[in-house]
């Protein structure tokens, strides 16, 4: 089996290669294309805080000139970049069989059996990508190993209040709603300080989209034109990804599907809102993995190698990620809730 595993289809490229090019499938927030993806040759970066906005800092030489930043800037700060690593292996039992003494021929069975291995970790670092952007929709990101990175603490910016939607109104429509949703979208563009957006989306939680949708404003908005057959369609979205959405004052409300566990990503009472359509608003960074051959090389999304146990009974598998996602305007997010 060593002799597969020696061969050049099993270095750290031709295996990243092929992690890289796994359909995995990805999240909601994932699939939105929302967020910018960045590389960098280490393992930290600066970031500086402007006029509310978060500005990636490329790196210098050492010894060189360095980046000519405006005068007036706020704050400088140096964000690692976390390490995300799965640890598998494909034991010689596994492939027995494959392939005849001494020859290459079972390369491509031995191969599928460690892409299996591969598809498995992917997902799962897919999904701890996923759950980070949720994160940086909020505004904090939280880690498995329940730390935090608090983009509001971190450069000293105020939290956004819950805005109380009155969703629990049962009175005849008086279009308090839709002024509601209309301050939400003038605050976001006052926080931009005039950088254009192309709208507003929200990720709801369970509760809040289901109160939101009883609101007597919503119901009649729908009733009133053909969009009313929005009102007797099937809860589950089309695609899956989502439990349903549909826009109402301006703003594009989504019921999240997606959970850690039994808990939600999104708090069943809370919605997260965000502008879309401003450039590199939300940031994904990723940096080198902890290899030799990776030392000082722009960071990939994922890496994979693989390497004999010492026994020789069989490989031993790393699959890791090195990201870190953030928004670089954490002012123009803001929070509904459900009171």
């Amino acid at each position: 089996m060593l002799d597969i595993f020696r061969g050049d289809a099993f270095g750290v490229v031709p295996l990243t290669l092929a992690i890289n090019n796994l359909k995995f499938v990805p999240g909601y927030v994932s699939s939105r294309g929302l967020f910018s993806t960045s590389s960098i040759a280490t393992t930290a970066f600066s970031i500086e805080e402007k006029n509310n906005t978060l500005t990636l800092v490329r790196p210098t030489p050492r010894g060189g000139p360095g980046q000519t930043q405006d005068r007036g800037r706020r704050s400088m700060r140096m964000l690692s970049v976390p390490h995300f690593e799965i640890n598998d292996a494909v034991m010689a039992e596994e492939v027995q069989g494959v392939r005849p003494f001494g020859q290459e021929d079972g390369t491509e069975q031995v191969m599928t059996k460690v892409a299996e291995r591969m598809a498995q970790a992917g997902q799962s670092l897919e999904y701890t990508q996923e759950y980070s952007r949720v994160g940086a929709i909020k505004g904090v990101i939280t880690y498995a190993d329940g730390t935090k990175l608090d983009l509001f603490n971190e450069y000293n910016l105020p939290v956004p209040p819950n805005i109380d939607m009155n969703l629990d109104f049962a009175g005849t429509p008086d279009g308090s709603l839709r002024l509601k949703c209309a301050g939400i979208v003038r605050t976001m563009g006052a926080n931009l300080d005039g950088i254009s957006f192309t709208g507003v989306e929200a990720l709801c939680g369970d509760a809040f989209f289901d109160a939101f949708i009883k609101h007597p404003e919503v119901r009649q908005t729908y009733l009133n034109y053909q969009a009313a057959a929005e009102l007797r369609q099937g809860y589950v979205d089309a695609g899956g990804l989502v439990w349903a959405s549909f826009p109402f004052g301006g703003i594009l409300w989504t019921n999240y599907r997606g959970n850690v566990g039994t808990t939600p990503m999104i708090e069943t009472n809370m919605a997260y809102l965000y502008p879309i359509g401003v450039p590199d608003l939300f940031s994904t960074v990723f940096a080198p993995a902890d290899y030799i051959e990776t030392v000082n090389t722009m960071g990939k999304p994922r890496y994979v190698k693989q390497y004999p146990m010492p026994n020789d009974k069989g490989i031993n598998l790393d699959v890791q990620m090195n990201a870190l996602n953030f928004c670089t305007k954490p002012l123009a997010l803001q929070r509904a809730i459900l009171t």
